[in-house]
């Protein structure tokens, strides 16, 4: 997750320098050298497992409290976070929180609070980017800050909606539109509630106002039963947390800027990153399922009831393990990793942009927003265009194999599902790897070393297949088979 922090203690031979050594010695960053971590990491661990005492505190003392005493909970406890993680510097997002509350109040449910909210919002987070920028994987103040900003546009696009009728929105519309005006103890305790301030998830100003009036429960009066759920997520996070602390002192993706990478044989070249790519992925899983299940404990997380009766704990989720782990498919990792962020820029981006008229060019701007939200480095809009790529050759692969007679009946043969199961995964994180490494490596010339070390494999199949599965769908698919899909 980050790179071993340095520091050296002083030895004295008086006992005044020796008791100061002593509380060195205890002090976060010798901890975190000695787990091969930076401080800002362990920080960062801190902070997240630090919700589940404070949700028990919540559950125990505030759950049916006046809101104002549960605003300032959040409130309070969220700064207090922010300071521990990043000193002074909190006073990025307290500022952002500030102006957009303003925002809000002068400007009403306007167009031009929206655009208002959104320009500023974006820019202080690129500006932000911008000078803090390093080659490296860094945990700094636009960590959660990228975070809040999603959060404090849908806060601003669900208030706009409010201002609307019914009759204009659509049902998703509804039900996220905002139709009180809220206070700026509430924007606070909302922008800084402890289970999400740092990595997310994501959710809406009427979710955390139903938390706040203790409608989140499935046992209506009393606090929620939501202990044994929340403490599963836990243990999968803990799972995660230890296979990739196990793993990532001998997976890295600095091996792959080395030499030694570049003598190996271009089969192994392919294997580790395919391996990389997979595991990679784990420092996130693992933060989110962690933080899931700080959300389920307070209640959070509550989703309803299921058709079988029983309470859902799904409203935060930001992972689909069993789909994340078992699914051979891009879609299909896309539907199952950080599922959180996805829908919010499918609800607030994607489905905003049907004016365009063009599914394939709102995906695309969608993409583009993903690409600079995460960071101006070169590599974020490579693995998002990557993205953008595979999914649509992925689609017209798998319309050629179900409309195509020959290649169905081959895809349903029993026998060699296996097979088939085995290289669409081989494919799939092969170049899933592909596209994390430049998310990875940030500055052009570390993923552009990278990608030559494998002659480009990824862009070269896809491109190629972009240009042909037409002209094969053309030869194997009936006409008859085509008019019936045009009808």
């Amino acid at each position: 997750m980050a790179s071993a922090a340095e520091g050296d203690v002083g030895t004295a031979a008086e006992p005044v320098g020796g008791l100061r050594g002593g509380f060195e010695e205890l002090s976060l960053n010798k901890l975190a050298t000695s787990l091969g971590a930076s401080e800002q990491a362990l920080r960062l661990i801190i902070s997240i497992f630090l919700g589940y005492p404070l949700a028990l505190f919540y559950r125990r003392h505030l759950f049916y409290r006046d809101s104002y005493l549960i605003h300032l909970f959040h409130a309070f406890t969220g700064l207090s976070i922010a300071y521990f993680n990043f000193g002074y510097q909190f006073y990025h997002s307290l500022l952002c929180v500030v102006l957009q509350f303003l925002i809000l109040r002068l400007m009403g449910r306007t167009v031009t609070a929206v655009l208002t909210t959104f320009c500023f919002q974006m820019a202080y987070l690129l500006a932000g980017y911008y000078c803090t920028a390093t080659g490296n994987y860094d945990i700094k103040w636009t960590m959660p800050h990228c975070v809040l900003t999603l959060k404090l546009i849908g806060l601003a696009i669900d208030y706009f909606d409010g201002g609307k009728s019914q009759n204009s929105l659509t049902t998703e519309q509804q039900k996220y539109a905002l139709r009180g005006v809220p206070s700026f103890l509430e924007v606070a305790g909302f922008s800084y509630f402890y289970g999400a301030f740092l990595v997310g998830p994501q959710f809406s100003m009427n979710h955390y106002m139903k938390l706040v009036q203790g409608q989140l429960t499935d046992t209506p009066g009393k606090v929620p039963n939501s202990t044994i759920p929340a403490l599963k997520r836990l243990s999968l996070g803990l799972i995660y947390l230890v296979g990739y602390t196990l793993l990532s002192p001998h997976i890295t993706e600095d091996y792959m800027l080395s030499e030694d990478y570049e003598n190996h044989p271009f089969w192994f070249r392919c294997m580790y990153m395919l391996i990389w790519g997979k595991f990679v992925l784990y420092k996130y899983v693992t933060c989110w399922l962690v933080t899931e299940g700080v959300c389920i404990l307070t209640g959070l997380g509550f989703d309803g009831f299921g058709d079988d009766g029983k309470a859902r704990w799904s409203a935060c989720a930001n992972m689909k393990v069993w789909l994340f782990e078992t699914n051979p498919r891009f879609n299909g990792t896309i539907a199952s990793f950080n599922t959180n962020t996805n829908a919010w820029v499918a609800r607030y981006i994607f489905k905003r942009l049907k004016f365009l008229g063009s599914k394939e060019l709102s995906q695309g701007l969608s993409l583009l927003f993903l690409a600079l939200w995460h960071g101006l480095h070169s590599g974020y809009l490579v693995c998002f265009q990557m993205e953008f790529l595979i999914v649509i050759v992925e689609k017209q692969a798998t319309n050629l194999i179900q409309e195509s007679p020959a290649l169905s009946s081959l895809a349903s043969i029993t026998a060699l599902k296996p097979f088939f199961y085995l290289v669409q995964q081989t494919i799939h994180w092969l170049f899933m790897g592909y596209s994390m490494t430049a998310f990875c490596l940030f500055t052009w010339d570390k993923w552009l070393k990278v990608y030559k070390s494998v002659y480009f494999l990824g862009h070269v199949f896809f491109l190629i297949l972009l240009f042909i599965l037409p002209y094969i769908h053309k030869a194997m698919v009936p006409r008859k088979e085509k008019l019936k899909k045009a009808e």
